[in-house]
């Protein structure tokens, strides 16, 4: 009995922790991550209802869950209406050696069966260890439903990546520029993505048998910016 209800403590604090960031992210109009907050704020405060004995703290828990509920969903029917006129921005702050951040858990939401192209500008695919970012970027693109084309630097490496996506039914068009600077993702089902450091926002390995080596989300990252944008009318330039 001790350790449940200790552990029942633990879980009601953790959800009023998540439910206070939600509702101090929402005072600040920032609403995708407000609505995250928001859903797993109701998830943990459903298991603290689950283990709760007592009637009228029931029905509080029920309360607060539906009031919390109603407002997510206000929030992911106004993300909705802001996704269709074009407006949407989410925008996510990687932190210095913060982790979880692989290409899949970063890009994984904005690709669907929809997905036919995708255009990368990008001016640092240069050095090997850039090349074999933009090739983990690939191998990505290929295991989700989505079949892409791309457009970004660097001749050898890229043209042996641009035979092995052949190989899956890919086709990669390489554009090369002087004078490019900026460094975004687009897909063409509307979704941009702006990177401070582009595919370049890992930090290296402090060898090849330690842990974040193969898995991404293990990996160290930089601290820098992500910038997500909707546009229905995102075009090929």
């Amino acid at each position: 009995m001790a350790r449940s209800g200790l552990a029942q403590d633990a879980g009601s604090t953790a959800a009023v922790t998540v439910i206070k960031r939600a509702l101090e992210l929402d005072s600040e109009s920032r609403y995708s991550q407000a609505l995250v907050c928001y859903q797993e704020g109701i998830d943990l405060l459903l298991q603290v209802l689950k283990g709760t004995k007592d009637e009228t703290k029931r029905c509080n828990l029920r309360k607060r869950i539906s009031d919390y509920m109603d407002r997510a969903e206000h929030i992911k029917k106004y993300l909705d209406q802001e996704k269709e006129a074009g407006k949407y921005h989410k925008q996510i702050k990687i932190e210095e050696n913060a982790t979880g951040f692989s290409y899949e858990s970063l890009f994984q939401e904005y690709l669907s069966e929809t997905v036919t192209e995708v255009w990368i500008e990008d001016p640092y695919i240069r050095q090997t260890h850039q090349l074999y970012n933009f090739l983990r970027f690939c191998e990505m693109l290929v295991k989700r439903p989505c079949k892409g084309t791309g457009k970004e630097q660097q001749s050898s490496g890229l043209e042996e990546i641009k035979q092995s996506l052949r190989n899956h039914g890919v086709h990669l068009e390489l554009e090369y520029s002087s004078s490019i600077h900026d460094r975004e993702i687009r897909f063409n089902n509307g979704w941009m993505i702006k990177i401070g450091r582009g595919l370049d926002y890992f930090k290296k390995p402090q060898s090849r048998f330690y842990l974040g080596y193969c898995d991404f989300d293990l990996r160290p990252c930089h601290e820098t910016t992500v910038d997500i944008f909707h546009n229905k009318h995102t075009k090929k330039i």
